[in-house]
């Protein structure tokens, strides 16, 4: 299966026709020939120099990231830590294939839906609308307490939890927004009526709006909550493709 075969298959299942307000140009980023055998491909979050290095060591043909490269209409310069990664994929003949607010959203591989799936949310709905779309999912799970719920949807990672004063540790509506919905995504999840909230990131613009209002916060970090799409991009790759892949793990702490 060549590169340009692979690209396809992931643009239809991930339905990045529909994401045409998202600016985070989705697809494949860079290419060389695309008509070149595909053999290996390395999955990752950041198309971070660390990465591209990785991937190129361990003999990838294409790096599947969910941040990329390109956003909007930068870079607008091809030089200094750009440059670097542009070099050393060009050295290696690495193409990349970057998919960002449609992971998020996908309602089976995506980071929200494998973050409801670890807390065995049901009666999911997607909810939080952002660039044209509802990337985030509500959902209900058997009343339990916070921290329970915390550790479900950590997957053995760590957490950060952000009360809100008065409000009951029990909790059975539940909001999903991985990555760094900052503050809309918050009073999104207020307005929906949510006990919770499980993100990546929580910012000081949060931290009295949680002190005011009757919602808790689980902050997993942005990168723990959004390895989980690219994860299950390399099963399907491998199980339904039937190509060699591998996972690089360079994680932030944020």
């Amino acid at each position: 299966m060549n590169i340009a075969c692979v690209c396809k298959y992931f643009d239809q299942l991930l339905k990045l026709d529909e994401f045409a307000a998202d600016p985070s140009n989705n697809g494949l980023q860079l290419c060389f020939d695309a008509q070149k055998e595909c053999r290996k491909i390395a999955f990752a979050v950041d198309a971070a120099l660390a990465t591209v290095q990785q991937a190129s060591a361990a003999g990838a043909d294409l790096l599947v990231v969910h941040h990329g490269l390109s956003w909007g209409g930068e870079p607008r310069r091809w030089s200094g830590m750009t440059g670097r990664r542009l070099g050393e994929m060009f050295k290696n003949d690495l193409s990349l294939y970057a998919v960002h607010l449609p992971l998020d959203a996908h309602n089976i591989y995506g980071n929200n839906a494998v973050l409801a799936g670890l807390m065995q949310l049901r009666e999911q709905e997607m909810f939080f609308p952002y660039h044209g779309m509802n990337i985030g999912i509500l959902g209900a799970c058997r009343s339990i307490e916070l921290e329970e719920l915390a550790g479900k949807s950590a997957a053995g990672k760590g957490y950060k939890l952000y009360t809100s004063p008065g409000k009951n540790s029990i909790v059975s509506k539940v909001a999903v927004i991985s990555g760094g919905g900052g503050l809309d995504g918050l009073e999104c999840a207020i307005a929906a009526g949510a006990d919770v909230l499980i993100t990546g990131e929580f910012d000081h613009t949060m931290y009295h709006v949680v002190q005011e209002n009757p919602i808790h916060v689980v902050a997993l970090g942005h990168y723990n909550s959004e390895v989980h799409g690219v994860q299950s991009l390399q099963k399907l790759a491998a199980e339904e493709l039937g190509l060699d892949t591998v996972f690089l793990d360079v994680p932030t702490g944020l």
